[in-house]
C-alpha cells in the first residue's frame, strides 16, 4: 500500500474523529466522506506504521443516509472545517451518540445510553470565525490535516451575516489571519481590535466580553450550556460553588441569583483576558472570588466547597485537578466536556473515586462536524 493508491472497500463503524474504519489486507484505514455500510473506493492519504489514512472518492453503493452536500469545498481535497455534511443530520446525531457510548465503554467500563440532542440551527451557527489570508490576499481555510490553503467564496456554517464576498473584496495582508465575530445585537465585528468588549445575552444574563477570551462558537450554546449546567447544579442558598476553568463565568453565574449573600462563587481561569472579563461582568457583586493561574495550582488552595462546576479544554481536567476536587467534598460535580474521550476518562476516575455519574447528556453544538459538547453530572456516595 502507498500514497494515491485507489482500493475498494466495504465501510464499517464511525470512529472518533470525523472519519470511518474499514480494513484492507489486516491494516486499519481511517476513512472521511464516507458511511457505514457503503461500499465505496477510497484514496489513500497517510500511511503510518499502524493504520492508514484515506478519502472516500467514488460511493458505489450509497447509503441511504447520504446527501448532497450543502457546502461545494466540503468535498475530499477540499476544506477541512466540516467532517460531516454528506450525512442527513438526524443521521449524524445517530452516529455521535455511537461515538460517546464507545468512548465511555472503552476508557471507562461504562455502559450508558445517550442521544446526542439536536441544537438549531445546523446552518448559519457559528458566530466567531478565524480566517487565514491567501497568498493572493482572499480568506481561505486549510484542507483536512494539512497546511495547504482553499480560498473560499462562501462558508455554510458561519453566520449568514458573515459576508465572506465582502471580506475578499477588502484588501488583507498575505499570510495573516483575521477574526470576524457576530455579536449578540447581531452586528458583525471584522478584524476585531484586541481592547474591544463584544456584547452577548446569556441565560438572560448580559455579558461583555474581549475577543481574546474564550466563547462557545454555537450561536445557541452559550445559553443552551448555561441552563443546563443550572438544572443539574441544583443551587442552594448559602452554597460555596467552585467553577474551575471558568473562563468568564457564563456557566456558574446563574447560581448568584440562589446561593444569595450567604453563599460564594470562586472563579478558578488562567486567561487573563477571560478573568478581567468575568470581573468587568461582575463588578456589583461581592460574594464571588476570582483566582487567577492553573487550575492544578490554585484549586490547593481551596479547603472544600459544595459544587463543583468545570469545563476543562479538550485534554480533559485528568488526575491530579480530579484528586483535588474530590478531596474538596462537594455534593456534587457538573462537568461540561467538549470532547467525551476525555469526559469518559475522568468519569472513569471519578466513578472508581467516591463519585458515580447520574446523568450525562451530550449536544449537537457543533453540526456538520465531528464535535459535540456533553455535560456530566458526578454525585458523591
Amino acid at each position: 500500500m502507498k500514497i494515491g493508491d485507489e482500493l475498494e472497500v466495504g465501510i464499517g463503524p464511525v470512529a472518533h474523529g470525523g472519519h470511518f474504519v474499514t480494513r484492507f489486507e489486516g491494516r486499519v484505514i481511517f476513512v472521511r466522506h464516507a458511511i457505514s455500510g457503503e461500499r465505496v473506493i477510497i484514496k489513500i492519504t497517510e500511511i503510518s506504521k499502524s493504520f492508514a489514512r484515506a478519502d472516500c472518492i467514488k460511493v458505489l453503493s450509497p447509503s441511504p443516509d447520504r446527501i448532497a452536500s450543502e457546502c461545494a469545498y466540503a468535498r475530499p481535497g477540499g476544506c477541512g472545517g466540516c467532517d460531516f455534511q454528506h450525512i442527513t443530520p438526524t443521521r449524524q446525531r445517530v452516529l455521535k451518540s455511537l461515538i460517546v457510548k464507545e468512548q465511555f465503554q472503552r476508557l471507562a467500563n461504562l455502559e450508558i445510553e445517550v442521544q446526542v440532542e439536536e441544537v438549531p440551527p445546523v446552518f448559519g451557527w457559528r458566530s466567531r470565525m478565524e480566517f487565514n489570508i491567501s497568498n493572493n490576499g482572499k480568506v481561505a481555510m486549510f484542507q483536512s490535516r494539512s497546511n495547504e490553503l482553499i480560498e473560499i467564496e462562501s462558508c455554510k456554517i458561519a453566520d449568514p451575516r458573515i459576508s465572506i464576498e465582502l471580506l475578499n473584496s477588502q484588501k488583507f495582508r498575505p499570510g495573516s489571519k483575521i477574526e470576524v465575530v457576530v455579536d449578540g445585537l447581531g452586528k458583525v465585528h471584522s478584524d476585531v481590535s484586541k481592547s474591544d468588549r463584544i456584547p452577548y445575552e446569556v441565560y438572560g444574563q448580559k455579558f461583555e466580553i474581549s475577543l481574546e477570551s474564550f466563547w462557545q462558537s454555537h450561536k445557541s450554546a452559550p445559553s443552551l450550556l448555561s441552563e443546563i449546567v443550572t438544572e443539574l447544579s441544583s443551587y442552594r442558598p448559602n452554597d460555596h460553588v467552585v467553577d474551575l476553568y471558568a473562563g468568564v463565568g457564563i456557566l456558574s453565574s446563574p447560581s448568584l441569583k440562589v446561593i444569595g449573600s450567604g453563599g460564594r462563587l470562586t472563579l478558578v481561569e488562567e486567561s487573563e483576558s477571560a478573568i478581567s472579563d468575568a470581573k468587568w461582568n461582575c463588578a456589583s457583586t461581592d460574594n464571588v472570588e476570582f483566582r487567577f493561574g492553573r487550575v492544578e495550582k490554585e484549586i490547593q488552595k481551596l479547603t472544600s466547597c459544595d459544587l463543583v462546576i468545570l469545563d476543562p479544554p479538550r485534554s480533559g481536567a485528568g488526575a491530579k485537578v480530579l484528586n483535588e476536587i474530590i478531596r474538596l467534598e462537594p455534593r456534587a460535580i457538573v462537568y461540561v466536556a467538549c470532547d467525551p474521550a476525555a469526559l469518559a476518562r475522568d468519569a472513569g476516575f471519578l466513578t472508581t473515586h467516591s463519585f458515580e455519574m447520574d446523568t450525562v447528556r451530550a449536544f449537537d453544538s457543533f453540526p456538520m462536524t465531528q464535535h459535540m459538547e456533553c455535560v456530566a453530572r458526578f454525585i458523591r456516595r
